[in-house]
């Protein structure tokens, strides 16, 4: 019993560090030590399924119930505060850098690391001007809006989701598809029953990119992490830059920067105090187990 609460809280904990921008869903479940144990039942499913289905139930159940609490909170947020919530997006993703840093600390540092950091660097800068330029952040009011940007969104979530120290979240906010998103799931634990077709189409692209890329990425951070570790450190870089960009083009006349620096260091408190929950919870668990 005490395991089965131990995973719904685990659930809960990792459904924020999904949805939140800045929160590495695979750090937290690395922190909590069920990450390998995802891995490999995402890796190969059909194997003891029984088990994996046993194992991920009352994960589900806390995903749901945090899933949930987000969605109404930051819909709110969103409709009165958009530009501060950028900011506080800007401090969580801030306060998980230290994280990753003691990841590439791991291994001896080599020069050609600096490639995949300074292109992973460019290409999340890239990915944060066009979605503003394009205007891929408006919030659509349509159930079959946007299908295509919930499909692309999808999977890049799915290919995201595994890699430790990136956050999915944050990939949805560079393409322009986060705000749609929780707009969708509002609408939907509204009874808008027609939402869920782009969330359908959302939650089926994750899979596929989850499925698609999951070996790979376990090959790549077991057979080359300090490269790969170097380059989702450059992303994260890129990324608060790009969100930071992003942040000055919204309109929002209940923004004043006393606020927004307020939301700042909230994030950056938040992502702190997350990391310590988690390390203290592996940390019990663990004493458990032994």
């Amino acid at each position: 019993m005490k395991v089965f609460l131990y995973r719904i809280i685990c659930g809960f904990f990792l459904g924020i560090s999904i949805l939140a921008p800045g929160f590495s869903g695979s750090i937290v479940a690395i922190a909590m030590g069920i990450y390998h144990d995802i891995l490999r039942i995402i890796s190969n499913p059909l194997k003891r399924l029984k088990e994996n289905v046993i194992f991920f139930i009352p994960i589900g159940v806390g995903g749901i119930i945090s899933v949930v609490l987000f969605v109404l909170a930051f819909s709110v947020l969103f409709e009165s505060y958009e530009k501060a919530v950028y900011l506080l997006f800007v401090g969580l993703i801030a306060g998980s850098v230290p994280i990753v840093i003691k990841e590439v600390r791991k291994v001896n540092f080599k020069l050609h690391y600096l490639i995949g950091a300074v292109g992973a660097f460019i290409i999340a800068i890239a990915i944060g001007i066009f979605a503003t330029e394009a205007g891929l952040m408006t919030v659509e009011t349509t159930p079959t809006s946007n299908l295509p940007g919930f499909a692309l969104g999808g999977f890049a979530a799915g290919v995201t989701a595994l890699i430790p120290g990136m956050s999915l979240s944050t990939i949805l906010v560079l393409l322009g598809v986060y705000s749609p998103l929780i707009y969708a799931a509002r609408a939907l634990l509204s009874m808008e029953l027609l939402y869920l077709i782009p969330i359908g189409l959302f939650i089926v692209c994750t899979v596929v990119g989850l499925m698609a890329t999951a070996r790979g990425i376990k090959y790549l951070f077991n057979r080359y992490p300090g490269f790969a570790n170097t380059t989702v450190l450059g992303f994260i870089f890129g990324s608060l830059i790009s969100i930071m960009y992003q942040s000055h083009h919204i309109e929002d006349p209940n923004f004043t920067w006393l606020l927004g620096g307020i939301m700042l260091i909230a994030g950056l408190g938040i992502s702190i105090l997350f990391i310590v929950i988690g390390r203290f919870m592996n940390k019990n668990e663990t004493e458990k187990i032994e």
